[in-house]
């Protein structure tokens, strides 16, 4: 078989699964956002820890690396940009079945459907192309080691695509705590992240101090999600 097999993949690969399977989920029946979310904070896991164990292999060979990038940033896009994407479209299609709908998202899904299912996909796509965009240009980045500023510290080119695994999550959360429908407000953080992905910020690649920072947040949200799901969705 081609490609490479041992345990610095493997990680990658299980990011990949779980954002194939989130990615089923959410486009399954009436559309299951909150589990969806689950799977993005999983792959967001294992996107925290598959460079770190990668480099412990120290006689990987240059085509190794360089498929080690490549598998990464493939998966990155099935996980944090196609999933992200689709939560929201899930998001979409769940409102549609709750009989007591008001508010804003009533009047719009009332009087302008249509247009608001054009513009809400539109921003899905964007922000998926948005995503492929910022991969392909951290990855020639990286192949020209370009990626540093003047000091020499590692530095990031327009916003992560992985903050999208600690970003959706927030906004699910809110939308379950606050028990009002958020769905646009999804999409419009969803526009937002896209433009920062490729917008011109340098942020500085986070050490052992800020990995752990989003680690801990990573589980605050999933601990709370949980919690919400269990007892407010009652």
């Amino acid at each position: 078989m081609i490609g490479f097999y041992d345990y610095t993949v493997i990680l990658t690969y299980l990011s990949l699964m779980s954002g194939t399977i989130g990615i089923m989920l959410c486009l399954n029946g009436m559309g299951h956002p909150y589990l969806g979310m689950f799977f993005l904070l999983f792959s967001g896991l294992c996107d925290t820890f598959d460079g770190k164990v990668a480099r412990t292999k120290k006689d990987r060979t240059p085509q190794m690396k360089k498929f080690g990038i490549q598998i990464d940033s493939l998966s990155d896009l099935i996980a944090f940009g196609i999933l992200p994407a689709c939560i929201g479209i899930a998001m979409l299609r769940y409102i549609m079945y709750i009989p007591d709908l008001s508010g804003f998202t009533k009047y719009i899904l009332t009087h302008y459907n249509l247009q608001a299912q054009i513009v809400l996909t539109a921003i899905a796509v964007l922000y998926v192309l948005a995503a492929m965009i910022r991969l392909a240009y951290f990855n020639v980045m990286e192949e020209e080691d370009q990626n540093r500023d003047e000091s020499g510290a590692k530095i990031y080119t327009g916003l992560p695509v992985t903050s999208a695994a600690l970003i959706f999550p927030a906004v699910l959360l809110v939308h379950l705590l606050v028990r009002a429908d958020l769905t646009f407000l999804y999409f419009g953080v969803m526009l937002i992240t896209g433009i920062l992905f490729v917008s011109k910020i340098h942020i500085k690649k986070p050490q052992n101090k800020g990995i752990a920072t989003m680690i801990f947040f990573g589980a605050v949200e999933c601990i709370v999600l949980i919690f919400a799901l269990k007892f407010l969705k009652k």
